[in-house]
């Protein structure tokens, strides 16, 4: 049987929540909110868990061919996987993994990190990708974390 005993208290703190814990700044509660409203039973969570956990596969398969792609210095593979990456981690509210990979995208495109200037040096890109990829990956992990103990409880 789930714990429901400080739940309460978590449904006052929040407006309109259905309950949802301290998802810390790291994802967007209002945008999670809306795929967990989708949810046909909410202890169950199949849906949300289904693209929750999807989400998880496929950011971990995309990270290892960022690394391959790195090794071969391979810009524009690694800006469409940062474009990917991106959009699959807006559509959870997953902020901080979502503006990384934003990054890496604008990177990969010789850009600079808001996209605006041109950075014409392939080996600095490269470096800053590699920076971002480390960053990215702990922020990832710091979600994963907080989103596998949402679905245990």
């Amino acid at each position: 049987m789930p714990d429901t005993t400080h739940r309460h208290e978590e449904d006052r703190s929040e407006e309109g929540s259905v309950g949802l814990p301290d998802l810390g700044d790291s994802i967007d509660a209002m945008t999670f909110e809306q795929i967990l409203e989708m949810d046909d039973d909410e202890d169950e969570r199949e849906f949300s868990r289904s693209i929750v956990f999807g989400f998880f596969e496929q950011a971990e398969q995309t990270f290892e061919k960022m690394d391959d792609a790195l090794e071969k210095k391979d810009l524009a593979t690694l800006s469409s996987l940062g474009h990917f990456l991106k959009g699959s981690s807006a559509t959870l509210g997953l902020t901080k993994v979502k503006d990384s990979c934003e990054k890496i995208q604008h990177y990969g495109q010789l850009k600079d990190e808001a996209g605006t200037a041109d950075e014409p040096d392939e080996e600095k890109c490269l470096g800053l990708i590699k920076e971002t990829l480390v960053a990215v990956k702990e922020e990832y992990a710091e979600v994963e974390k907080v989103l596998k103990k949402f679905y245990a409880s």
